[in-house]
């Protein structure tokens, strides 16, 4: 069963998915999820306390709105736009990822928010 979440950053706020994964349900255990993110291209990402393999969902083929767990740095991702791998208007990871969750809405919305100082992740309603 999925789990509907909230992305808050700087003055962004989106409603998201997570997905029915055994990785994906070791995210909701740890929310909420408060970190300074990263940025790479149009991918914001961060460490979380999550410890995990690369599962059935693992691609390096995302889109726009998806949000994965990249193994080698405990860390999610949440990609709307280009990253410094993509070729065309689609972003790539640096290596594979889980697939976690999705973005309900305009993932593009957070390009406003590059250079924010937080990142909050929480269950809805929350």
């Amino acid at each position: 069963m999925s789990l509907n979440i909230k992305i808050q950053i700087g003055n962004t706020s989106l409603r998201a998915e997570l997905f029915d994964t055994q990785c994906a349900g070791q995210v909701i255990d740890k929310l909420p999820i408060e970190a300074v993110p990263h940025e790479w291209g149009e991918e914001f990402y961060f460490e979380i306390p999550v410890s995990a393999q690369l599962d059935q969902t693992a691609t390096t083929k995302v889109q726009v709105g998806d949000i994965g767990f990249w193994p080698p740095g405990n860390a999610l991702a949440i990609f709307f736009g280009p990253t410094p791998m993509s070729k065309d208007s689609n972003p790539v990871p640096a290596g594979a990822v889980n697939l976690v969750g999705k973005i309900l809405g305009d993932a593009a919305m957070l390009k406003r928010e590059k250079g924010a100082g937080k990142i909050i992740i929480a269950k809805e309603g929350a």
